[in-house]
């Protein structure tokens, strides 16, 4: 006898990032402080980029109306949503900024030497280490050159946003990620 499926949970929240990396790294927080979000009902929805909340945002009421709907995004990209929320203040609407972005805030919460081993861990020291060397990156801070080296292969965001937060406890993960996640 086949086993039966279990039933999909009701949705109760819909989460809204602006990448895959993004993603990864919510999804890596819930797991540390022992959440599964699928089973909780919630979705965490990469948008493609932050031009694309006003869409997604229209299209979670129109498809699931009265689900919550948070998310977190790149302080740059501030005044998109802004716009796409009205008058409601981001954060007060369940969107919390990232200074100045993802990568920027795991960086800092790792710390240099704990990017550092987890770029070890995944076995590209030596891509780190050349990559310091190229005449750009020799006056940037070791923050800076970590943060650019995080964004310079495909995937290479993804797979450190996830590494990065399960490195961390979790009162050491970054604010917005612990404060998108209260509200679900």
């Amino acid at each position: 006898m086949a086993a039966s499926a279990q039933p999909e949970p009701a949705l109760r929240a819909v989460l809204l990032v602006e990448g895959v990396s993004d993603r990864e790294a919510v999804l890596a927080a819930a797991r540390g402080q022992g959440r599964d979000l699928a089973a909780d009902g919630v979705h965490v929805v990469p948008m493609g980029g932050a031009t694309a909340i006003r869409r997604h945002l229209a299209l979670v009421a129109a498809r699931h109306p009265g689900v919550r709907v948070a998310g977190v995004y790149d302080l740059a990209e501030e005044e998109f949503f802004r716009r796409a929320l009205g008058s409601r203040d981001p954060a007060t609407a369940h969107f919390f900024a990232c200074v100045a972005d993802l990568e920027e805030e795991l960086v800092r919460a790792a710390g240099i030497a704990g990017v550092e081993a987890a770029v070890a861990e995944h076995g590209e020291s030596v891509a780190l280490t050349t990559f310091r060397r190229q005449p750009a990156q020799r006056g940037r801070s070791p923050e800076a050159q970590l943060h650019r080296f995080l964004g310079t292969t495909s995937g290479r965001k993804a797979r450190y946003a996830r590494a990065l937060v399960e490195r961390l406890e979790p009162p050491a993960v970054p604010a917005p990620l612990r404060s998108v996640l209260a509200c679900v």
